[in-house]
């Protein structure tokens, strides 16, 4: 029990972490593109649609992770089978969607073999989290049904 509470313990500051950090990176965008574009000069040619498009990429990332950091702290409370945790699934299918989309838009302004990758993480992570919500939908259904037997 001890084992599976600090997994649990671990990933939530884990993701804590990665929340406040994507905070920063997110708002510090127009001055480290502009230094990363010293080391780059073609990343400096599309400055303004480079800025604008992370931006929108970085505030999609930090709702998704807002939503995942919601459904932990359920899991935390060991009462995740609720109906809050199938709606942050279902908010996240449709982040994890509008990311895949904003990187391909993103690929307009330049191609590169990563963001391909991360088009397709985030159709499957969108996938997986659609049918999450579903499997989390029957639970709690379940759950509720059996509350009421009791």
């Amino acid at each position: 029990m001890k084992s599976k509470l600090c997994w649990i313990k671990g990933t939530k500051y884990l993701l804590d972490f990665m929340f406040y950090a994507g905070v920063l990176v997110t708002v510090s965008l127009p001055w480290s593109i502009r230094w990363i574009g010293e080391q780059l000069p073609w990343l400096i040619q599309q400055y303004e649609e480079t800025v604008i498009i992370y931006f929108v990429l970085g505030v999609a990332a930090e709702k998704l992770l807002w939503e995942l950091r919601k459904i932990f702290r359920t899991v935390l409370a060991e009462d995740c089978f609720v109906q809050e945790n199938v709606v942050s699934l279902r908010k996240m299918g449709n982040w994890s969607f509008f990311i895949a989309l904003m990187a391909g838009v993103r690929s307009v302004v330049y191609m590169t073999i990563a963001m391909c990758v991360v088009i397709f993480v985030f159709l499957i992570a969108g996938m997986f989290s659609r049918v999450l919500s579903f499997v989390f939908e029957q639970a709690v259904a379940y759950k509720e049904e059996t509350d009421w037997t009791i």
